[in-house]
This record gives structure tokens, C-alpha cells and sequence, in this order.
């Protein structure tokens, strides 16, 4: 007899809630995207440093439009919860967090995130990434996180680390970017995993 797994999320506990907000130790906070964000997500598009290691292509207000209205729609269809790393109060945005690639009944998702000149420097990345683990693993019940970064993207290699996430290996040649192929850390945090100071 073959017995079924249960899944490690059950279908609707997220799509069920509101996505929350968060207030961040450096005193900015994790919120929804909102649709008159998009002039910001599309200006992030063109900075060299997001273009350089996320592969935003190149969006028109209109098409940022359309990606922050498809966030929000993917946090009700349970594919992906993306906030926006923000000036407290509904400020404008700093950058982004989110995870992706969600797989519920197996229990997994991916982290993304990026940030503009205003956000770098304050720490901000790392602490997001320890709220959102913190959400994920524990409210919404993951069992395992990963961050994969170019092996040439020091930054995110940092904040993997900071963030208590176990670098496990290097995938070759996983990504195409802009200057070709990249290797790329697979770092990973699951259940039980010590969280950082």
C-alpha cells in the first residue's frame, strides 16, 4: 500500500491571509507592492548593479504596472510573496525581497531580492532576509529556504551568510547573465537551523 505525503503546506494557508507588513530593525519595513510603486520598479531596471545581477529586462510604466499588479495576484495563487523594502509610514520603496518558486506541498521556495543606492549600505538586505525566513518557516510552515547567487556576486554572498543560510555548493555554469554563464552558490536555511545574533 502506498501512503500518500501530506503536504507541507496545505493549499490556502497563505492566499487565505493578508500578505503582512514588517518593521525592520534599521527602521524600514516589508510591505505590499503598490501599483503607484511602479515608477520605482521601473528605475530599478536601470540601475547597473540591479540589471547586473537580476535580469530585470527593461520595463516601460506600463510593464512595471503589470508586474506589480501580477505580485499580488502570485501571493493569492500561492506562487510567490514579494514585498516591497520601504521608507517606514508607506514610504517609497528601497529595494525588493520576496520568494519565488514556491513548492508547498514539498515544502521549499527561493529567495529574490535587490536594492537601490538609497537601501545599500544599511544592513537593510540581511535583516529582511531573516523576517521573511522568519515568516516563512515558522508562520507559514517551509521547511526549506535557498538563495542562489552568481559565485562572482560577493554582496548576496554576504547576506546569505549573515542571515544564518549554510552554503552547500556551487552549481556550474547555472545562470545566463548579461556576460554569459554563470556558477552560482546554493545556500540554504532549513527547519532547526540556529538563527543569527
Amino acid at each position: 500500500m502506498i501512503v500518500p505525503i501530506p503536504a507541507v503546506v496545505p493549499p490556502g494557508r497563505m492566499s487565505r491571509t493578508e500578505q503582512p507588513v514588517f518593521g525592520l530593525a534599521n527602521g524600514l519595513e516589508l510591505r505590499p507592492w503598490r501599483l503607484d510603486d511602479a515608477e520605482v520598479v521601473m528605475d530599478a531596471c536601470r540601475d547597473p548593479d540591479v540589471q547586473r545581477w537580476n535580469r530585470p529586462g527593461d520595463l516601460s510604466l506600463k510593464d512595471a504596472r503589470d508586474r506589480v499588479a501580477r505580485w499580488e495576484k502570485r501571493w493569492r495563487t500561492e506562487e510567490a510573496a514579494i514585498w516591497a523594502i520601504a521608507e517606514p509610514g508607506g514610504g517609497s520603496p528601497v529595494g525588493l525581497i520576496g520568494l519565488a518558486d514556491f513548492d508547498l506541498g514539498g515544502g521549499g521556495a527561493e529567495f529574490l531580492y535587490w536594492l537601490l543606492p538609497a537601501g545599500r549600505g544599511r544592513g537593510a538586505m540581511v535583516d529582511a532576509v531573516v523576517r521573511v525566513s522568519r515568516w516563512a518557516l515558522e508562520d507559514l510552515g517551509l521547511h526549506r529556504l535557498r538563495i542562489t547567487h552568481s559565485v562572482a556576486n560577493d554582496a548576496s554572498c554576504r547576506v546569505a551568510e549573515k542571515a544564518g543560510f549554510a552554503l552547500e555548493g556551487t552549481m556550474r555554469s547555472a545562470l545566463l547573465h548579461s556576460d554569459g554563464w554563470h556558477d552560482e552558490h546554493l545556500h540554504a536555511r532549513v527547519q532547526g537551523d540556529p538563527w543569527p545574533e
